[in-house]
């Protein structure tokens, strides 16, 4: 999917540093921005770190 979507359609590349940056831009939005049907409509970042608050709830209550 990333191949498709970022690599073969935005052309060449002159450096590799254009590709790394890319696709940290691409990971980033699809970790922090990308909203998730499966997840509630949330980002995942957002959906593991609500999950880990609402373990850490739980434990201080036990």
């Amino acid at each position: 999917m990333f191949k498709a979507e970022v690599i073969h359609r935005c052309g060449r590349w002159k450096t590799k540093q254009a590709i790394e940056l890319t696709t940290r831009e691409r990971v980033s939005w699809f970790t922090h921005h990308r909203l998730m049907g499966p997840l509630g409509h949330v980002p995942s970042a957002e959906f593991e770190a609500n999950y880990h608050q609402e373990r850490a709830g739980q434990a201080a209550t036990i």
